[in-house]
């Protein structure tokens, strides 16, 4: 009997440790399923847009901005030449004039001013700023008439805003001490711009 006893006692035993098992898993399902229960929001920051800026250097006139026919020790010859920046960026520019020939390029001067009010050959003395010059107008190497086309600032380089624009009044004399090894040569000079960025440049 008293196995008997003991059995039952056994299975009782057995029988509450279950239920206390069952509730503790139930327990444990209640409390995940009330902290799954939270309040949440979202939200997003869109439209996060990035445009880069323009560099776009222009001269006018495009071509033969100054040029002379039959040309005598002592003539000289003016003209103006527009510099602009059509782009949104600030820029620097340089000017290189290379030439087809060395002997008259090396003979004819030329002068680069800013600020003349009246771009004529009257005119060009009355004012401005000197920028290059009296010196060659080019060479068949190539001059670095303005500033300098290597990478970064360097001296003479010129800066223009973004939209802005600036006048250079040209002048070329042909001096009258030149000898004859000038005489029925031609040469023609061409005018290279450069243009880059200056912001962290």
């Amino acid at each position: 009997m008293n196995g008997t006893i003991a059995a039952l006692g056994r299975m009782g035993m057995g029988r509450l440790a279950a239920a206390g098992l069952f509730f503790a898993m139930s327990v444990a399902t209640i409390t995940i399923g009330v902290t799954g229960a939270i309040f949440t929001d979202t939200e997003s920051v869109s439209a996060n847009t990035f445009t880069t800026g323009t560099l776009d250097i222009a001269t006018t006139p495009t071509t033969a901005a100054i040029t002379f026919s039959d040309m005598a020790p002592g003539d000289v010859v003016t003209s103006n030449l527009n510099i602009s920046n059509d782009g949104s960026l600030e820029l620097r520019y340089a000017m290189v004039s290379t030439t087809t020939e060395d002997v008259l390029a090396a003979a004819l001067d030329l002068t680069i001013k800013v600020g003349v009010t009246t771009c004529t050959t009257a005119g060009f003395g009355t004012d401005g700023t000197i920028i290059y010059g009296p010196l060659d107008i080019g060479q068949v190497a190539g001059v670095n008439v303005i500033g300098d086309p290597a990478q970064g600032s360097q001296g003479g380089d010129r800066v223009l805003a973004g939209a802005a624009d600036e006048d250079l009044c040209v002048q070329v004399s042909l001096p009258l001490a030149t000898g004859n090894p000038s005489q029925g040569v031609t040469t023609t000079a061409t005018f290279d711009f450069s243009a880059e960025q200056t912001a962290n440049n």
